[in-house]
């Protein structure tokens, strides 16, 4: 079991069990994300299922040592690969994610802090996980080169993003994205640094209302109709028939990546690379 006094040189451990570093740094993500999905993750067939690939890669592309999930939220993804058996510390600057997962979610390694500010030592981890968080960095390259010393030598680098510009909406500006990837946008930020191993698309079903219903509204200058995009909509978490056809569809494209095949085509993307 890793100690995180061994591996860092900003962190001090409170006495809610959250370790927590002076200084921090403005993050394009609020707060207010935070409590607001962490009403609805464990009811989210979209939270689910990226849990689901992200599980399934992990465990065709493993690593050894301990993960760092960098911007881990609600500690929503932290708790499923800690369910899985893995080691993993999860990195929140925001209060509110932290608590919610020391304290909503039993993670055992909690740290509120920026990457800066926890001064973690070069080579302290196996792997690294960004889900769905490079996105909201303007400057992804200086931080992927950033943070890639952090990791021991062959360690993994695990990435979910959202995908393509053309389903740019309102719904990327409040939630305080940059940029949408596709593959190739991925490969140039990761070149040099990282040799891909394994991607795929995700949420293929996904694609076309996101587009009716976010990207063209938006191109319209409508902005989001909100009364189609609430939870019950977003996340399915009335469980109505429309769910349900979708998370068969969602289940059958979880099954493809778990055997380690490739989607071609979706709204969001899942990565696993290696360090060079």
């Amino acid at each position: 079991m890793t100690r995180i006094e061994d591996i860092s040189t900003g962190l001090r451990l409170g006495g809610d069990g959250i370790y927590y570093a002076s200084g921090q740094a403005a993050v394009s993500y609020s707060d207010t994300g935070h409590a607001g999905c962490f009403q609805v993750e464990d009811e989210s067939f979209w939270f689910r299922h990226r849990n689901q690939c992200i599980s399934a890669v992990v465990a065709n592309h493993p690593w050894s040592g301990m993960l760092l999930d960098i911007g881990g939220g609600n500690g929503y993804v932290a708790q499923r690969l800690a369910a899985d058996g893995r080691e993993v510390m999860l990195l929140e600057p925001g209060p509110v994610g932290a608590r919610n997962a020391r304290q909503g979610r039993g993670l055992a390694h909690v740290a509120c802090a920026t990457v800066e500010a926890a001064g973690f030592r070069p080579g302290s981890f196996g792997a690294l996980g960004l889900f769905d968080v490079i996105e909201h960095v303007e400057q992804d390259r200086r931080f992927i080169e950033d943070v890639a010393p952090l990791l021991a030598p062959g360690g993994m680098l695990y990435l979910t993003v959202p995908c393509h510009a053309w389903l740019w909406s309102s719904a990327d500006v409040e939630a305080g994205h940059f940029r949408r990837h596709t593959r190739a946008s991925l490969q140039a930020l990761l070149a040099g640094l990282f040799e891909t191993e394994y991607f795929s698309y995700t949420f293929r079903p996904l694609v076309l209302p996101q587009w009716l219903f976010r990207a063209l509204p938006h191109r319209l200058g409508a902005g989001r109709k909100r009364a189609m995009l609430s939870a019950e909509v977003e996340h399915g978490t009335a469980h109505g028939p429309v769910t349900r056809a979708i998370e068969r569809l969602l289940a059958a494209e979880a099954r493809a990546i778990a055997a380690g095949r490739s989607i071609g085509f979706g709204a969001s993307a899942v990565v696993a690379a290696r360090l060079r």
